[in-house]
């Protein structure tokens, strides 16, 4: 029976740092410099994005092709689903082509899980609703490893729309399981009370409201997207960028070894602006979607093969 690849909650650190260990040894064939060995060649994974992506679509694609296996990709815009087909039904449907893998992303919480219970081949969670995003959690680890040395005792700030971040999610399990600092860092609007009981019970994690006074000994702070999509966009004032965006007067007070990161899209003058965005000595948005690839190496690797 495969691995599936679900949630990072409940991974123990000897398997994340497994993981994180072989995507960092795909680093090189994911940035095209060398080919990595075709441990997949021959098999079949199957694209199944209900939601809206660029770069996670495109970098499980690109992983795929680049341990030598085929995708195909299904949108739900172009599915029988717009024709009353269920979520499970189409999973299934798929499966029965051959696939060997189904990597997922939808807007209902839990779908991955479910599919899980219903299918024999991998299921991998490319993003579920309001829940968790692995591969954008291991790939964020990634990055903070390779840009700092280590995540154990790392300080690290995410910052802005909490309360719909899947991506929030995953990554406050993996660093804290790490051995990071996590600050999670909002209005009060989009930072729920299930946030502030994980910080009570948890010595790692810590809720606040306010960026400035957290800014002076960072080590790694995660700007996140404002999901308008998931009505996000009536929880916040019309100041968010002057209270929770990163301008260059911000970064220019966090330390100098800080780095900034965005799981993307970015909005450009709302969370971060251009000038940060742009900054090569701190920015590592760019190396997060090399990384991506690297990750999704090892997660496809991982559950089908073993």
């Amino acid at each position: 029976m495969p691995r599936h690849l679900l949630q990072l909650e409940g991974l123990e650190a000897p398997e994340l740092t497994a993981l994180l260990d072989r995507a960092e040894a795909f680093i090189p064939a994911a940035r095209g410099e060398v080919s990595a060995t075709p441990v997949l060649a021959g098999r079949l994974v199957a694209n199944l994005f209900f939601e809206d992506s660029t770069r996670t679509r495109l970098s499980f694609e690109a992983a795929a092709a680049r341990l030598g296996a085929r995708a195909i990709a299904l949108q739900g815009s172009g599915s029988s689903t717009s024709k009353g087909e269920t979520f499970l039904d189409t999973a299934l449907n798929v499966e029965a082509l051959g696939v060997d893998a189904i990597v997922v992303r939808t807007n209902l919480s839990g779908g991955p899980n479910q599919l899980a219970r219903h299918v024999q081949c991998a299921v991998i969670n490319a993003g579920d609703g309001r829940h968790e995003h692995p591969t954008q959690g291991l790939l964020d680890c990634l990055t903070i490893r390779k840009a700092l040395g280590a995540i154990e005792g790392a300080n690290v700030a995410i910052v802005g729309d909490i309360a719909n971040s899947r991506v929030a999610r995953s990554a406050l399990h993996a660093l804290t399981t790490l051995g990071a600092n996590v600050r999670l860092i909002g209005p009060p609007t989009l930072l729920p009370r299930g946030f502030a009981t994980v910080a009570k019970y948890h010595e790692r994690v810590a809720i606040s409201h306010d960026l400035e006074s957290n800014l002076h000994d960072l080590d790694a702070i995660v700007m996140l997207r404002v999901q308008v999509e998931r009505a996000a966009g009536g929880a916040i004032a019309s100041d968010y960028r002057l209270q929770y965006g990163l301008t260059r007067e911000r970064a220019s007070r966090l330390p100098s070894h800080c780095i900034v990161m965005h799981p993307g899209p970015v909005n450009r003058g709302v969370e971060v602006d251009d000038d940060v965005a742009d900054d090569r000595r701190r920015s590592q948005i760019l190396l997060q979607v090399t990384h991506g690839v690297a990750v999704r190496m090892a997660v496809l690797e991982q559950t089908i093969s073993g």
